[in-house]
């Protein structure tokens, strides 16, 4: 199967599960998780309009800006702060933002740019310690210190559940991470910013369960294998 036909085929199951969920057609944003994937494959998903791709690695990124077009990219990896400085100014959206301390590094490089970076809070919503992301329990006060860094705009959270692939267990799940995004989104943290906009954005679901988390309330999903067929071992 083609590109072009997966993604048609993943648009068809995003409908549907966005008439379960009983929202608007084109509610939910598909990310091309684009790791290890050729240039020629990313040209031929970004003609099929994805909204964004999204790498795993800055290095690997960074040399393949070019082939990105004009489609935004979205970090979803864990990200060293000493890569911090590198990606700033070069990606849409971080989505994987799993301390403080990388919250501070990003604003620092941020605002000496003279920019406003968004990102994502990444929640371990299984609350597993082998896993990164913070707890459901400190979410609160992260996103309340999120708010006094000049230099990010938190646009919402990222998430995925402990076991891909159980659609029952993983809705319980993405339920909870949804009733958590709702509840932070009403405390308006950030409406001092005139203009912000903010809380806006919850990803999670990807291949194995996108139909699940977009069910559970889920705008933003992101997906490799679906659209790209088996990853291969490297980027070439």
């Amino acid at each position: 199967m083609s590109i072009s036909d997966s993604i048609a085929r993943i648009r068809e199951k995003i409908y549907k599960a966005e008439v379960f969920a009983g929202v608007p057609q084109g509610t939910v944003a598909l990310v091309a998780v684009s790791k290890f994937r050729t240039a020629e494959e990313i040209a031929e998903a970004g003609a099929c309009k994805v909204e964004a791709f999204g790498e795993n690695y800055v290095q690997e990124l960074l040399e393949k800006r070019g082939a990105y077009g004009k489609t935004p990219v979205h970090m979803i990896g864990a990200l060293q702060r000493n890569k911090v400085k590198k990606l700033v100014g070069n990606i849409s959206l971080i989505q994987s933002v799993d301390s403080v301390a990388l919250m501070a590094e990003i604003s620092k490089c941020a605002h000496a740019q003279g920019i406003v970076q968004d990102i994502l809070i990444e929640v371990n919503i299984a609350e597993e310690q082998t896993k990164s992301g913070f707890y459901l329990t400190s979410v609160d006060e992260v996103v309340a210190v999120a708010a006094g860094f000049e230099g990010i705009r938190l646009r919402g959270m990222m998430s995925m559940p402990g076991k891909p692939g159980e659609f029952k267990e993983n809705f319980r799940f993405f339920a909870d991470m949804y009733k958590l995004f709702v509840d932070i989104g009403a405390k308006k943290y950030d409406n001092r910013r005139k203009g912000a906009k903010t809380m806006d954005i919850l990803s999670m679901g990807m291949s194995a369960d996108f139909e699940a988390a977009i069910s559970a309330g889920a705008n933003m999903i992101r997906i490799g294998t679906e659209i790209f067929g088996e990853r291969k071992a490297k980027y070439c």
